[in-house]
């Protein structure tokens, strides 16, 4: 039996398969439970203080220690999702995660909470670029934007669970008891992987012969990332979006608490406002702009915009009422942008390297989770100041808009035009087998 006959066929060359709505359903479930679990820290953080005696200033350390872990295990984990396939991944990272959160919910010592905390993110930080791996190689490709919208819920949706559960649970049994419950169901859904999940067929650019593919497996070549310069613009721009985003979801609870005397229940009430926008907005995004034709830069640096202005005018309340009025417009700022960033992604990598570019732009886009958290916390203890703290975290998104001005126009008209010179340049390049081991599809993208 040839090589061909015997690969996989290609989601957008066969007929769907069903199975790709459980791929997409289990990927979402893991991405959802490791975002829970990242943000079982927000809200459960005054306990914690409170138990621990540790400083309002050093709350941040902690958020500060997940997201460096988090960020490092993106930087390698896409590599190794192209490598040994999502599957494996994605089974270890839940199983490993989970048992960490139920480590932590017992842990009574501040040295070994930041470690285990730096742990956690280390394994969690590797489901977004599996995730988005087995997305693009399952889905067809007209139906990546709607499945990525419906995947980015996860982190908006894990931000709802924990702020609508941890409060209640941290005030009945102890702060502990949210880590141990959120840690033993990730664990659950870790085997639910193990048993349910298959790597998605593996030859994604045309040109290039199944073997040949198989063979670049073993080791990718990411190269060709390192010189997209469209792609580590747009790692900027997340960078600056998720400043705001993480910067919002891990500190509101405590500046709205010590700022403007808010109960923390109803802070965390505020939050699951703000976060459950998302879980509407994402997927409609996706559809709308597919709709209006404007491509996905222009959308994206509007909402950038829009979530700057909004933190502004959150850091200016200090009446209950009026955050629960502006929670949801700041919600729709937070995370609507966030579909288009990751739907942006497989388009100017191509699909071959799609966990390995998916992995580098999330390591980037972490590095504003990992610097805000210890940013903040000084800022308002310097000055006291809830409008100065919010302050801070718009600058993000705001420069975030402004660095998308450098990513070449994606509106549909345009994108024709550049494809054309892209096939010119094709016709007197080297050939596919050489050609596409380096820019498949988007050599116009790269610096050179």
């Amino acid at each position: 039996m040839s090589s061909a006959s015997s690969a996989p066929p290609r989601p957008d060359t066969a007929a769907p398969s069903r199975y790709r709505w459980v791929v997409l359903l289990l990927c979402w479930a893991g991405f959802t439970m490791t975002s829970v679990d990242r943000s079982t820290w927000g809200p459960a953080s005054p306990a914690v203080s409170e138990s621990w005696g540790v400083p309002l200033s050093a709350l941040g350390i902690f958020a500060t220690c997940y997201f460096i872990g988090y960020a490092i295990s993106n930087a390698i984990g896409g590599f190794l999702t192209d490598w040994v396939g999502s599957r494996l991944v994605l089974g270890v990272s839940l199983l490993a995660s989970g048992s960490l959160m139920v480590a932590f919910g017992s842990t009574a010592s501040v040295p070994v909470g930041l470690a285990v905390q730096a742990a956690i993110g280390l394994f969690a930080g590797v489901e977004f670029s599996a995730g988005m791996k087995l997305i693009t190689t399952w889905m067809p490709a007209q139906e990546i934007g709607r499945a990525s919208g419906i995947f980015m819920t996860a982190t908006s949706l894990g931000t709802v669970v924990a702020n609508a559960v941890v409060p209640t649970l941290s005030s009945s049994a102890g702060w502990g008891a949210s880590y141990h419950f959120f840690g033993s169901v990730t664990v659950v859904l870790a085997v639910l992987c193990a048993v349910f999940l298959r790597n998605g067929p593996v030859t994604a650019e045309p040109d290039v012969p199944a073997e040949q593919s198989v063979r670049r497996r073993a080791l990718p070549d990411i190269r060709p990332l390192a010189r997209n310069r469209d792609l580590l613009l747009l790692g900027a721009a997340g960078f600056g979006g998720l400043w705001g985003t993480y910067g919002f979801v891990t500190w509101s609870n405590t500046l709205m608490i010590k700022g403007s005397g808010i109960d923390p229940v109803d802070a965390g009430i505020v939050v699951v406002i703000f976060s459950s926008v998302a879980v509407v907005v994402k997927p409609l995004m996706g559809w709308i702009t597919d709709r209006l034709g404007y491509g996905m830069r222009l959308p994206t640096m509007a909402i950038l915009l829009l979530f700057s202005a909004t933190l502004l005018v959150f850091g200016s309340l200090h009446s209950y009422a009026l955050f629960l009025l502006v929670a949801p417009l700041l919600g729709i700022g937070a995370y609507a942008y966030s579909t288009l960033t990751a739907a942006m992604i497989p388009v100017l990598s191509g699909t071959r390297l799609a966990g390995s570019a998916a992995g580098a732009c999330n390591a980037v886009w972490q590095l504003g989770s990992v610097t805000v958290p210890a940013v903040i916390g000084p800022v308002f203890s310097a000055t006291g100041s809830f409008r100065a703290a919010f302050a801070v975290l718009a600058v993000g998104p705001f420069l975030g808009a402004a660095v998308l001005l450098g990513v070449r126009d994606d509106r549909p008209g345009h994108t024709a035009r550049t494809s054309e010179l892209s096939a010119q340049t094709e016709r007197t390049s080297p050939g596919p087998s050489e050609r596409s081991l380096y820019l498949p599809d988007t050599a116009h993208n790269s610096l050179n």
